[in-house]
């Protein structure tokens, strides 16, 4: 691996550390940098949709602060895996 690691590639390695720290930012940057769009809904939720309905990943943004839960990151993880994107 080159030595200019891309921000997507420390992001997917870290994704893969079980007990990683995850920001709202990071983990927004990441799925995003996966081809995902953002859509706000009603209140803290957030969706994260690719086109694929399989896909989709619904989240409520964390509050008061920015820290995901861990068991939020493994269900995404679970979910980016079984897409075939880790």
């Amino acid at each position: 691996m080159s030595s200019a690691v891309t921000k997507l590639e420390k992001l997917l390695e870290k994704i893969r550390n079980v007990d990683s720290k995850w920001t709202w930012n990071e983990l927004c940057a990441l799925l995003v940098k996966l081809g995902y769009t953002q859509e706000e809904g009603a209140g803290s939720r957030v969706k994260f949709d690719n086109g694929n309905a399989l896909d989709l990943i619904n989240l409520h943004r964390p509050h008061p602060s920015n820290e995901v839960k861990a068991y939020v990151i493994r269900q995404v993880r679970e979910k980016l895996e079984k897409g075939g994107m880790l």
